[in-house]
């Protein structure tokens, strides 16, 4: 079963623009959608059980439990309580970077050049970290509380010997990504270039963000479906909530 995306189940619609942060609580049985506005987005993102936030997204269980280095449709995002947080059930990218980090102050500095509000205004370069701390604090949290991210619309590649390569263009204008919340979700965001991005220009792409009804995990939920850890996972997750 793939979930089918209906825009008359949309209960929250925004555009953000590049260079800015949000959070939402996607509350269980809705998802969140992304969708790029054109070549080149990237969308740092960050999850929490939005009721008990010290459970959050755990990157290392998440890929060894699946036996993968990436995320894409039918993958499930586990938080570090063995719990599923959001499930991906759509992706028409086809891989979801899950290593490469976020940018911080010194890297976009080195690479854009000095910037300030005073004289840019909502130009001025930003980090994907500091725009992430302004979001983890009107949560109640702080940098200790900065774990491994995904990049939505990003591809991080490794040839035989470990080398990393980011690759350009692999989203494009259309490309949207559903995430399911499996739970009561945090989803911290910010809409800035991966870290990796070559480009000497600093030049987010604005992303827009839907949340959508798309009920809860059935018995034939492609991601319940695509490997028996995940089942297990969705069925853990589904106790939490009374529920099969």
């Amino acid at each position: 079963m793939s979930f089918r995306y209906n825009p008359d189940l949309v209960v929250l619609e925004e555009m953000l623009r590049g260079g800015m942060s949000r959070s939402y609580v996607v509350k269980r049985g809705h998802a969140l959608r992304l969708t790029a506005d054109a070549a080149g987005a990237n969308v740092s993102l960050l999850m929490f059980n939005a009721d008990q936030l010290l459970e959050r997204y755990n990157m290392p269980d998440t890929l060894k439990s699946q036996h993968t280095f990436m995320l894409t449709q039918g993958h499930v995002c586990y938080s570090d309580m063995g719990h599923a947080l959001m499930s991906v059930i759509g992706d028409s990218t086809g891989w979801i970077d899950t290593i490469g980090g976020v940018s911080n102050r010194a890297l976009v500095s080195e690479k854009y050049g000095a910037s300030d509000y005073q004289t840019q205004r909502n130009d001025w370069v930003r980090s994907g970290r500091d725009l992430l701390l302004v979001e983890l604090g009107k949560h109640g949290l702080n940098r200790r509380d900065l774990v491994a991210n995904l990049n939505v619309f990003s591809k991080v590649s490794t040839d035989a010997d470990g080398n990393l390569a980011f690759q350009p263009g692999h989203a494009q204008a259309g490309s949207c990504v559903d995430l399911r919340a499996d739970m009561n979700v945090l989803v911290v965001m910010a809409v800035v270039q991966h870290p990796l991005d070559p480009s000497p220009l600093y030049a987010p792409v604005p992303v827009k963000a839907e949340i959508w009804q798309c009920g809860i995990a059935k018995e034939e939920d492609v991601c319940r479906l695509s490997r028996a850890e995940n089942a297990r996972g969705l069925a853990n997750t589904a106790r939490c909530f009374c529920q099969h």
